[in-house]
């Protein structure tokens, strides 16, 4: 529960107490706090032996952490009667990049293969502009106007 508290921390807690509580009344609230929690843990254990016994005997090996949403997707994802491992495992994030590098790449020297042909025949290479560049409109055009936007 506190594993991740340091021996600072710890003593930065405690000096705190004292000085809130003051050592008179510190063992006394350490009592309390110790059977408070006590007495959670034990309404919690019977709650859930509670639901066992109503869920029936099908429901013996039913474990409350599969209620927690990241454990239940975890158990899900390792299962290995969907196919998943083989799925995570055939695919490789590099290689498809680098095989789509290369089908750009290639798409990129194809027009220049065929302009070097068509360069021989006199006339001038056709290259695509792939970048989207606004249209100027005439000076007389205006933009529409629009009586419910306004």
């Amino acid at each position: 529960m506190f594993n991740d508290i340091g021996p600072l921390e710890l003593l930065t807690l405690v000096v705190l107490a004292v000085l809130v509580f003051g050592p008179d009344k510190l063992p006394k609230v350490i009592q309390d706090v110790t059977r408070t929690i006590r007495k959670i843990r034990e309404f919690s254990d019977s709650a859930k032996r509670d639901i066992r016994e109503e869920l029936g005997p099908e429901f013996k090996d039913f474990d409350f952490e599969d209620l927690n949403p990241k454990t239940f997707i975890r158990k899900q994802l390792d299962n290995d009667e969907l196919g998943l491992k083989e799925i995570r495992n055939g695919f490789d994030l590099k290689k498809e990049m680098s095989e789509v590098t290369e089908a750009v790449q290639s798409a990129d020297e194809a027009p220049s293969g065929s302009g070097a042909v068509a360069a021989s025949s006199g006339s001038a290479p056709a290259k695509i502009d792939m970048q989207k560049k606004p249209e100027k409109p005439a000076a007389d055009d205006h933009p529409p106007y629009d009586a419910d936007a306004t």
